[in-house]
């Protein structure tokens, strides 16, 4: 009597990389892929029509739909489907990301610019039930530190936590000033003094908490 197999579901929005995710998991016997997805709304239809052992999701799939990408598919992802090794494809590389998604209790994390070099040692950590760390990742979290995030939010104003929702959604500084009605220099001096006052030293790091926070949830 044959062994049964792991079951797998791959999300991603690139049809070329789910191609190339199947065949890479389809060259180990001891799995078996049961459903793909392009969107979290797909995804969500086929993990509940599924109920696979494994999924394999990109962390930035773009979908306009109430599960989002990124962490916020993840929490969602961890909350109602607590059983589910969840292994993330990603090009993020900021230690800082990598350690929340292990905080959220991803099973794993995998670089897409490794992906033949390290899908099969992730896959083998997972059919262990074991968690699959990432090589070099930074565990330092823009939180770990200072002022709890209260006491740091509470430091902001209406104008700098406004200019940090536009920023965090994608516009630049110039955009902003334009939005704003005010000038690049009044509104790069705002970030810089919200910065500050949320202890990060750089736009990655801002961006990361802000996700971390929830702030623009």
């Amino acid at each position: 009597m044959s062994k049964q197999k792991i079951t797998v579901v791959i999300a991603d929005d690139h049809p070329i990389v789910l191609l190339g995710v199947r065949e890479l998991i389809e060259r180990d016997d001891r799995f078996k892929v049961v459903g793909e997805a392009i969107n979290s709304s797909e995804l969500i239809k086929v993990l509940n029509a599924e109920n696979p052992d494994i999924l394999i999701t990109d962390y930035n799939m773009p979908d306009h739909s109430i599960y989002g990408d990124g962490l916020k598919l993840v929490k969602y992802l961890s909350r109602n489907y607590p059983s589910l090794q969840v292994l993330i494809l990603t090009m993020v590389s900021n230690g800082l990301i990598l350690s929340r998604l292990y905080d959220l209790g991803v099973a794993g994390v995998v670089q897409k610019s490794q992906l033949h070099a390290e899908i099969q040692r992730a896959l083998d950590a997972l059919s262990q039930k074991r968690r699959y760390k990432c090589p070099a990742l930074n565990k330092s979290s823009v939180m770990d530190e200072g002022r709890n995030v209260e006491q740091r939010l509470a430091l902001l104003s209406l104008r700098e936590l406004e200019i940090l929702r536009l920023f965090v959604s994608g516009m630049s500084l110039r955009d902003i000033a334009i939005d704003q009605n005010r000038s690049a220099k009044t509104i790069s001096t705002q970030k810089v003094a919200a910065m500050r006052k949320l202890e990060v030293n750089s736009d990655q790091e801002l961006i990361t908490f802000c996700l971390e926070a929830n702030l623009f949830q």
